[in-house]
C-alpha cells in the first residue's frame, strides 16, 4: 500500500513561474550554474545552488552556501515571490517537450514505503552526493527540488488526471529549451481522497530519477525523528516531494559512452576483439551516425573510420534482469575485458552522454575532443527498469536518461 498524500505546497507567484522554475542542481557544473543565475537572478538555481552567491575561492560545501540558501528562500517568501497555498493539495505537472506530453501527480511519498520497499530503487547511492542534499534540506528545511517517481498505470487516477485537466491551469508556460509545463491545482476534497484511496492500491511505486534526492530526503525525515524523541508519522519530515508518473507516459532516452582510450589497441585490434562476441558491420558514410534500431544492437564510432554496427551474438534471454540488459552487456563483453574499464562508476576513461545531446556530439567528441570511441546505446525500458527493480537488483551506473527533466522552484514542500 502506498503512501502518497497531498501537501500546501509554496509555488511561485503567479505570472512569475517561467522565471524562476530552473533545471535540477546536478545538471550544471558551477561555473554553468554561476551564468545562469548571473543572467537571471530569479532563477531557483540560486537557491539551490547557493555557491553562485560567492567568490569562487568559498567551496561549494561551506557551511555558508547552506546558510545563504535558506535565507534566501525566507526572502523570497517575505517578498511575495512564493505563496503557500491554503490547503493541503495534490497538483498535476504537465511537460510537453518536441510533441510528447507526460502528466504526473505531485503530492509526498513516504520515508517509511521507501525503507520497506514498497518505492523500489534500480540503482545504488553515493554517500558523498548525498551528503551535499541533505545538508541543502535540512538547513532549508525545505525539499525544492522534487523525486521523479512512476507506478504503473492506474483507470482511476488517469480518469481524475483527465477530468482536471479539462480546467483552467494554475501556470502555462515554455521554458528556454522549449518544452512547455502545465500545473493545476487539485483542491476538492472528493478528489483528494480519490487520488489517496487510489496510491493506496498501488502496490510498488519505482523511483525513476533523482535516486540520490531521495536518499537525501529519506535521512533528513530519519533525523528529525530522531531529534523529535517521539511522533506519530503525520509530520510533513516523514515525506518528500515528488511527482509520479503512470509509465506509459515515460519515455527512456539512449545514455551513451566514450572511452578515453583504446587500452593500448589499434582500432583494427579493437575491431578484432569486438568480434569475439558482436557481428560486426560497417555502415555507409552517407548512412550517416548508426543509432540502434533493437535491443541488442549498438553503435560504435572511430576517428577516421566512422560507425559500425555491433550485434551481440548472445542476448542474454535466459539470464536475470540485469544480465539482460544492453548496459550490462555492452559493459560485461567490451568495455571490462576488451577496453579493460572494470568499474565504470570510477573510472575516468570512461564518460556518460545523455540521449538529448545527439549522435552527433558523440562524433565531435571523438573527433575533436579526444575521446578515442564512441558507443550509441539501444535505450533502456520502462518494463526493463520495473523488472530489475521488482527483482530487488540494480542496474550498472547510467542506464538511464529521461527527458524532459522536472524543473525545481514549481513546487516546495515545508518540512514544518
Amino acid at each position: 500500500m502506498a503512501k502518497v498524500r497531498a501537501f500546501a505546497a509554496y509555488r511561485p507567484a503567479q505570472g512569475s513561474e517561467r522565471q524562476i522554475a530552473s533545471k535540477p542542481y546536478d545538471v550544471y557544473s558551477r561555473e554553468e550554474a554561476k551564468r545562469v543565475v548571473q543572467a537571471n537572478p530569479l532563477s531557483f538555481l540560486a537557491i539551490d545552488r547557493a555557491e553562485t552567491q560567492f567568490p569562487d575561492e568559498v567551496g561549494t560545501y561551506d557551511d555558508r552556501v547552506y546558510e545563504k540558501a535558506r535565507d534566501m528562500i525566507r526572502e523570497r517568501i517575505a517578498d511575495g515571490l512564493f505563496v503557500k497555498d491554503e490547503k493541503p493539495c495534490y497538483y498535476i505537472y504537465e511537460q510537453t517537450m518536441d510533441g510528447r506530453t507526460q502528466t504526473g501527480i505531485v503530492g509526498c511519498a513516504s520515508i517509511d514505503d521507501y525503507m520497506d520497499g514498497t518505492i523500489r530503487k534500480h540503482e545504488n547511492t553515493r554517500v558523498d552526493k548525498e551528503i551535499d542534499r541533505i545538508r541543502h534540506v535540512d538547513t532549508c528545511n525545505m525539499q525544492t527540488g522534487p523525486i521523479f517517481l512512476c507506478y504503473r498505470n492506474d483507470p482511476e487516477i488517469d480518469g481524475i488526471v483527465k477530468k482536471v485537466k479539462e480546467r483552467t491551469p494554475a501556470c502555462d508556460f515554455v521554458d528556454d529549451d522549449g518544452v512547455r509545463s502545465r500545473v493545476w491545482v487539485i483542491g476538492r476534497d472528493e478528489e483528494i481522497r480519490a487520488i489517496q484511496s487510489a496510491f493506496e492500491r498501488i502496490g510498488r511505486i519505482y523511483i525513476a530519477d533523482g535516486h540520490h534526492r531521495c536518499a537525501s530526503a529519506v535521512k533528513v525525515g530519519l533525523k528529525r525523528r530522531e531529534q523529535a524523541g517521539s511522533c506519530d508519522g503525520s509530520e510533513e519530515f516523514n515525506y518528500f516531494l515528488s511527482v509520479l508518473f503512470p509509465k506509459d507516459d515515460l519515455l527512456i532516452m539512449d545514455y551513451n559512452r566514450v572511452v578515453r582510450d583504446l587500452n593500448g589497441l589499434t582500432q583494427d585490434e579493437l575491431l578484432g576483439r569486438v568480434s569475439e562476441h558482436f557481428d560486426v558491420e560497417k555502415i555507409p558514410e552517407k548512412e550517416g551516425p548508426f543509432h540502434p534500431a533493437a535491443k541488442g544492437q549498438f553503435g560504435l564510432y572511430l576517428k577516421g573510420r566512422g560507425w559500425y554496427r555491433l550485434t551481440l551474438r548472445d542476448g542474454g534471454k535466459d539470464k536475470g534482469p540485469v544480465e539482460r540488459l544492453d548496459v550490462y552487456a555492452l559493459q560485461d563483453r567490451l568495455l571490462s575485458p576488451v577496453l579493460g574499464i572494470k568499474d565504470p562508476k570510477e573510472d575516468a576513461r570512461i564518460g556518460f552522454v545523455g540521449g538529448i545531446r545527439g549522435l552527433k556530439e558523440l562524433e565531435r567528441m571523438v573527433d575533436e575532443d579526444g575521446w578515442a570511441a564512441a558507443f550509441s546505446m539501444y535505450p533502456t525500458s520502462m518494463d526493463e527498469l520495473f523488472a530489475v527493480a521488482d527483482a530487488g537488483a540494480l542496474m550498472p551506473p547510467k542506464s538511464t536518461w529521461f527527458e524532459p527533466k522536472l524543473l525545481s522552484g514549481l513546487f516546495l514542500h515545508d518540512l514544518g
